[in-house]
Order: structure tokens, then sequence, then C-alpha cells
């Protein structure tokens, strides 16, 4: 049985996921407000993900695919913290800009 990785070939899931990555890290080194740089984070998982998908397929290997869906469990855990302290921060300063975050110190 042909599998679209086949088809398709793993090159292609390389590239995508390259690029992903570096929009990812773009995000992060070049945005300031925190809910982008939340995002770009997010941007870097799912690409490590749909390598660990890919690559798992590949090999006809399922623990890849596991590890995904664990870490896409903690993912969605973190995004709920996260997005919690940022909410927590903006009552407290009326604004997301990472910038600002230096004026917390205690």
């Amino acid at each position: 049985m042909d599998s679209v990785l086949n088809q398709i070939g793993i090159e292609n899931y390389i590239f995508l996921s390259v690029a992903l990555f570096c929009i990812g890290v773009f995000g992060v080194l070049y945005r300031r407000n925190a809910i982008i740089v939340f995002m770009s984070i997010e941007i870097m998982l799912n690409a490590v993900n749909l390598l660990f998908v890919a690559f798992s397929t590949y090999h006809q290997d399922a623990q890849g695919q596991v590890f995904v869906f664990f870490s896409m469990a903690v993912a969605a855990a973190e995004v709920a913290v996260g997005l919690a302290i940022l909410v927590s921060i903006y009552r407290n300063l009326g604004s997301i800009d990472v910038a600002n975050l230096k004026n917390l110190k205690g």
C-alpha cells in the first residue's frame, strides 16, 4: 500500500517543517507583542510535531505519533497557563508589550 508520504516524499515535509520553524524563530526574535511570541512558539512546536509524524510514518513506527499526541496535550496546557499569565500582566500594566515586562522586577 502506497502511503501519501511515499507519493509526496519526505523531503517536502522536511522543507515545510524547516520553513515553519524559521517563521516561528523570526516571530520570537523580532516581535514585541507577547501573544505573537506565544503564537510563534506554537508554530515552532507544530513544526517539530510535523517532523515527528513524518519520520514515524516513514519508518513505520508509531512511537513518534504517540509522542506528538502527548506533546500536543502539554502544549494545550501551556497555552492555557500562558494566556492566564498574559491576562494578569495586562490587568497590572495595561499592555502586553515584552519590553514593559522588565518593570515587573521586584
